[in-house]
């Protein structure tokens, strides 16, 4: 048993898969099987249930997760420790989306300031592609993006939180079906620069719905003010984290073949500031948990 092992056991039950875990630690996916294994023959135990498609972790298998965390963590604490370093204080550069900056983004950085008062944010707004590419260049540590198709191998990446589609609608509409909405009014259309804006065309065009496009935007907050000013409707997506003081406007579901994003937190698996990344993913996953901004009278955020 090796601490790499380990890591890549602990990558499997991030990702869900053989084949992402491989990714995420840059070896093959033979390489994983290979790795588990060696942990299950040197334990003499159960790790995964290998009856279903995609092998599941038994629930052995989930409780040495727990602790090869604990021995991970405990292993790469050892000279922060020693030096008496946290690591938890100076800059980390996190790209977002527009469509975070209003909640998910900063209720993040509320909740990390709280805890690492040292640590300083400079957020960097752009659309995923853009970030992926500055995440490469080492411009920027982290970055809240939707899933695209394809990650460079260098880039590892956390799970966040999977938002689905809605239609926006103004409050003067007669009807709540969502087709009829979308062939009788005006379609401001999400940017198709964005992964959004690709999942949205390609929802339309599987189910033939024809739009009258009058605008293109990539800001969540515009297109909702041109709907609530009744010039058209909209698909956007349902974010995981509410903005406060939303605006008054119908949001209709689209049923549950709904195109959906995944968000996802991605950094270059080589960026030493690992454990600054594991505590912004943690106030990540606790803002997710909250739900919503929460806007506190006469206290700074």
């Amino acid at each position: 048993m090796t601490i790499r092992m380990l890591k890549t056991l602990i990558a499997i039950d991030n990702n869900h898969t053989f084949s992402a875990a491989a990714d995420d630690v840059f070896i093959t996916h033979a390489a994983v099987s290979q790795q588990m294994k060696a942990l299950e023959d040197e334990w003499a135990v159960t790790l995964f249930d290998r009856s279903k498609r995609t092998p599941e972790l038994t629930p052995i298998g989930r409780e040495i997760v727990k602790k090869a965390r604990k021995v991970v963590h405990a292993y790469e604490d050892i000279v922060p420790s020693v030096l008496e370093d946290t690591g938890l204080s100076g800059e980390i550069a996190l790209g977002a989306l527009p469509t975070t900056l209003t909640g998910l983004t900063p209720l993040t950085v509320n909740l990390l300031k709280k805890r690492f008062n040292d640590v300083h944010v400079r957020v960097n707004p752009g659309l995923t592609l853009n970030l992926i590419a500055e995440i490469e260049r080492g411009r920027l540590d982290a970055a809240i993006i939707s899933r695209p198709e394809f990650l460079p191998r260098s880039i590892g990446s956390k799970f966040i939180a999977t938002e689905a589609m809605h239609l926006l609608a103004s409050q003067n509409t007669q009807t709540d079906e969502p087709t009829e909405l979308l062939a009788k009014n005006p379609f401001i259309r999400f940017t198709r620069n964005a992964v959004v804006g690709r999942l949205i065309d390609e929802w339309l065009q599987r189910y033939k719905i024809q739009v009258e496009e009058t605008m293109e935007l990539e800001s969540l907050e515009s297109i909702a003010s041109m709907v609530a000013a009744n010039l058209g409707v909209s698909i956007v997506p349902k974010r995981c984290v509410q903005s406060p003081n939303p605006l008054p406007v119908k949001r209709i579901a689209l049923g549950e073949d709904a195109p959906s994003r995944q968000l996802i937190l991605i950094y270059r698996s080589d960026n030493p500031k690992s454990q600054m990344l594991d505590a912004l993913n943690t106030a990540i996953q606790e803002a997710v948990a909250i739900g919503r901004l929460e806007i506190e009278a006469n206290k700074q955020i």
